[in-house]
């Protein structure tokens, strides 16, 4: 049992991981830079985000009380290519995650040297094998943790309610704050 909440724990960071690199690619093949000129375009893409991140929290939230249940099953709740999809879409819908890529791989890009697209790719790699190593060991941590929190429902739940609750706060204020332009 304890080597699927880890197994379940990684697939959502190769999820998660595969997802931010799909922004990686779309930054790379110019998305990017449309996102950057159009205030309509990002408004749109953070406002999906944010409204991903409420959805979460209200799911989050309304389960809270079924969590000891749910974690307590000999199953998981769900298969692995539903985690790693949701993982993905995770990833893939963090707007601050698109901006980042767009605002900071063309700086470290060296135009004198070509092949731009390239430099973009291998950068934002980079940058996902290392997010991959770092949320893989918090994925484990966790998966270690859910343990203790599943002998107590009372505990689960109000670590439930919490983290509903701050993926909500977080998908209004992604929502809220904007561009200085």
């Amino acid at each position: 049992m304890r080597w699927r909440r880890a197994a379940a724990a990684l697939t959502t960071v190769v999820g998660n991981t595969l997802g931010a690199y799909a922004l990686v690619v779309a930054v790379a093949l110019g998305v990017g830079a449309i996102v950057e000129r159009s205030a309509l375009v990002f408004t749109a893409l953070k406002l999906m985000g944010a409204a991903y991140l409420v959805y979460l929290g209200v799911k989050a939230v309304r389960r809270r009380g079924s969590l000891h249940a749910e974690l307590t099953t000999e199953g998981l709740a769900h298969g692995s290519w539903r985690t790693l999809w949701e993982g993905f879409m995770v990833g893939v819908a963090n707007p601050k995650t698109m901006v980042f890529f767009a605002a900071v791989l063309p700086q470290l890009v060296d135009r004198g040297q070509g092949h731009v697209t390239a430099q973009m790719l291998l950068l934002g790699l980079v940058f996902n094998i290392i997010a991959l190593a770092c949320d893989s060991v918090w994925g484990l941590v966790a998966a270690t943790a859910r343990s203790w929190f599943a002998r107590s429902p009372r505990r689960l739940a109000l670590v439930g309610g919490i983290g509903g609750l701050t993926m909500i706060g977080l998908g209004v204020t992604v929502a809220a704050t904007g561009r200085k332009d």
